[in-house]
């Protein structure tokens, strides 16, 4: 496992959030309900410690497997099969079907989902069936030690009722928190509240993913594959990959607890082409390379996310909801923008000696930047296949 992997603020929060709820959590539950006084404390305390192991490790698994990255330079074994895929400069190679490439992996990630800030890695094929366990141990863990810890903090803010009334009772333990065992506890309480509303929420969102088996590229790709033949008689689009519920959920969760599957050969529907997805891509790409306006730009742009020196106040204020990257502009490059939002745009510089550039300097010049540095230059983008 890489460090610099775990080095990161999302690694580490997740981490510090982990520790802080278990530990929280046995102490409170070592007051409230002993572990050594019954077997109902016993199994309690061990079930908690069994979904607190399974969260942690199901993270570092999810985190240290990755995603499954497509081998640089990859072609398909049949040639004839190379016009119904897309070409990725970066990896110098061309994309499996459900492969999609991550700027900040800076790799083609098989059956790309999207990537997850909290494992500092992509969500793919590897480590899908990993996530949704470290998704469901964290969500149940922390439940319990809602309950753990609130009833502890009640007995400790109401110690006369089980002090005196209950005194003659030996199976009543006595809970004491100190003022700050009790602030972290409260602080802990916080957090496992907020863990089982927001990843709550993404294993729903998951667990949709994965019973429609339709990742959410997929689903933004279906979208325009749908809006694309409104008003048209061509045939409806047709998701290949989803081979109903069942099948769709045993890909990803079974008894291995391993995906099924290379990440690369997929199975589909038997009314389907098998490239009718990556088929779909290409024709969506090539609407967009034909839709796209040039643009010339008058002011330089730094490249940072909040201008708001050189672009004002609104501009920082109205920022696109995205982590792409903001590319720096110089005054006379021309760029082609595809994405136009209020106040950003989102192109790809053209010219600009590209030809001697490496792969990963050219995509770098694609991104966003205000919308106010540049205007249309209503000249016809001559494009690319």
């Amino acid at each position: 496992m890489s460090w610099s992997k775990v080095i990161h603020i999302g690694p580490l929060f997740t981490i510090v959030v982990i520790k802080s709820i278990v530990w929280s959590t046995i102490h409170c539950n070592s007051m409230w309900w002993p572990p050594y006084h019954s077997w109902p404390g016993f199994i309690n305390a061990t079930i908690f410690l069994l979904l607190s192991a399974s969260t942690f490790y199901n993270f570092l698994y999810s985190l240290h497997v990755g995603p499954g990255y497509l081998p640089l330079k990859w072609k398909p074994n049949n040639e004839e099969d190379i016009q119904y895929l897309q070409y990725c400069t970066v990896c110098e190679g061309y994309k499996a079907p459900r492969s999609h490439h991550c700027r900040k992996c800076n790799r083609c990630i098989m059956k790309r989902d999207h990537h997850c800030i909290f494992i500092n890695n992509c969500l793919g094929h590897l480590n899908h069936t990993s996530f949704i366990v470290f998704l469901i141990s964290a969500v149940i863990g922390c439940a319990q030690s809602i309950v753990i810890i609130s009833c502890t903090m009640y007995r400790a803010l109401h110690p006369t009722y089980y002090y005196y009334d209950h005194a003659d009772v030996p199976e009543v333990p006595f809970v004491i928190l100190g003022l700050w065992p009790f602030v972290i506890s409260l602080i802990s309480l916080g957090l496992a509240a907020g863990v089982v509303f927001a990843v709550g929420f993404l294993f729903f969102v998951q667990m949709k993913v994965i019973l429609r088996n339709q990742t959410a590229i997929e689903d933004w790709v279906h979208e325009k594959a749908v809006y694309r033949r409104e008003g048209t008689d061509e045939t409806p689009f047709i998701h290949p990959y989803n081979l109903g519920w069942r099948e769709n959920l045993v890909q990803v969760i079974n008894w291995s607890l391993q995906p099924k599957g290379d990440g690369i050969e997929w199975k589909v529907r038997d009314n389907c082409h098998y490239y009718s997805f990556t088929i779909e891509q290409i024709e969506q790409k090539k609407i967009k390379r034909e839709r796209c306006v040039e643009y010339v730009v008058e002011k330089a742009y730094s490249g940072r996310w909040f201008p708001f020196i050189s672009f004002g106040i609104m501009v920082c204020l109205r920022p696109p909801c995205s982590d792409e990257t903001r590319i720096p502009l110089r005054i006379g490059d021309i760029v082609a923008v595809t994405r136009w939002k209020k106040y950003w745009l989102y192109g790809e510089i053209q010219e600009r000696g590209q030809v001697q550039m490496n792969p990963t300097q050219r995509r770098a010049l694609r991104g966003w930047f205000p919308r106010l540095s540049c205007s249309p230059s209503y000249v016809e983008y001559e494009k690319e296949e």
